[in-house]
């Protein structure tokens, strides 16, 4: 359950006793710094910082690929595009580094942050590294996917953001924006635990629902097709799960650290608990196990799952028309995560709002928009205090 109960076959302008609601617009709160601009050594200075990070932890991926690389995605690699991402990353994190520094003195600390990174990968055998045979380890943190995910998420959604931003005061480096990032990495260096959980728990539960002729008829569909079953299949269940984390009270608390965000935007959605996220990885494997799809299909469907995943909670303001009644957008997505008292407990769907139009839970009220976001009840501002939130005893 939520912070408040709500009946979503209600009309959109009442509030949870029928009372006429009206939509206010949303506010953006203070911002910790002024938005990036071109000059200041400030855009230098964190990207220096971040290719630079980014480039020493590939060094290390190169060096140990049997512990740090998912073994799905090393069977994908061509080494060389990697070894010249890496020499075009650590090259630019030594200029931009130096730029920042010799513009301005107000950002040195990333600065050289930057400098000290790319320096280590480069001692560290830079974009020559040799790496080492591979060996299979049942245990494996997916550094190479943090990586990856990271510098290719931040390019184009910052981008997507600063282009078509829905609230154009909210700055790139919001508050709170340091736990959500640590929030990103955790699910991606875990990847190799959850991969274990996930993969294990359908065979192990539902090995007996396998139906062969089912899964000849999905293998037979177009691509296309074959990918829109697997959403509307994925999605039947994760929109059931979710629902469940939402009304019951003892779930609601792991589901409330996902919703404690108060700015959206592509960091967002990768503040959930541990146990919700485990929840989540291995219950969406039962309907993408039954249903035996083809590896091509099955590979599409994940990568357009991450892109929306993400695209769902970025600061963007785009119009989709009827679209938005078609697939799940920034706006329908984003009165999931509002305050306001007719859209609490609505829009649970992930990919398609057709289980929420169906089960009557969709809420998307005209061309509105949340006026706040985040929990009636706050919750603890840390890492530690969020995770250890669902055992206490605090107000639900």
């Amino acid at each position: 359950m939520g912070d408040a109960s709500c009946d979503p076959t209600r009309a959109p302008m009442t509030d949870v006793d029928g009372r006429p609601y009206e939509y206010g617009p949303h506010s953006v709160g203070p911002m910790p710094g002024p938005p990036l601009r071109p000059g200041s050594g400030r855009i230098s200075a964190y990207v220096s910082a971040l290719l630079g990070t980014l480039s020493l932890l590939a060094v290390f991926c190169f060096r140990f690929p049997q512990y740090l690389t998912t073994p799905e995605l090393r069977d994908v690699y061509d080494v060389d595009t990697l070894r010249l991402i890496l020499k075009v990353g650590m090259s630019l994190s030594l200029i931009l580094g130096a730029t920042s520094l010799a513009i301005s003195r107000d950002y040195k600390r990333p600065a050289a942050t930057g400098l000290l990174a790319a320096g280590l990968a480069v001692a560290l055998g830079g974009y020559h590294v040799h790496g080492r045979a591979v060996h299979q380890e049942p245990i494996f943190m997916g550094v190479d996917w943090f990586v990856l995910d990271l510098l290719g998420s931040a390019l184009l959604f910052v981008v997507i953001e600063t282009l078509f931003p829905k609230y154009p005061k909210q700055v790139t480096f919001r508050p709170a924006w340091k736990l959500d990032l640590t929030y990103f990495g955790i699910n991606h260096l875990l990847v190799g635990v959850m991969l274990i959980v996930g993969n294990g728990f359908a065979p192990r539960v539902f090995g007996w629902a396998v139906n062969e002729h089912v899964q000849a008829w999905m293998r037979s569909l177009p691509l296309p097709l074959e990918v829109v079953v697997l959403m509307l299949a994925a999605d039947f269940v994760q929109y059931w799960v979710h629902r469940m984390f939402h009304e019951r009270p003892w779930l609601w608390r792991f589901h409330a650290v996902h919703h404690s965000t108060e700015y959206m935007d592509w960091l967002a959605g990768s503040r959930t608990h541990l146990v919700q996220t485990f929840t989540d990885r291995a219950l969406v494997m039962v309907p993408l196990y039954l249903l035996g799809p083809s590896p091509a299909s099955l590979n599409l469907y994940v990568v357009v799952a991450a892109l929306q995943a993400v695209f769902v909670h970025a600061n963007v303001g785009l119009r989709f028309g009827l679209l938005r009644y078609v697939f799940v957008t920034p706006q329908f997505h984003h009165w999931h995560h509002s305050k306001d008292k007719p859209a609490i407990d609505t829009n649970y769907a992930v990919h398609m709002p057709v289980w929420d139009l169906l089960f009557r839970s969709f809420h998307l009220p005209k061309d509105h928009w949340p006026k706040e976001y985040g929990t009636v009840h706050p919750l603890p501002a840390t890492l530690v205090g969020q995770l250890a939130y669902p055992f206490g005893r605090d107000k639900p």
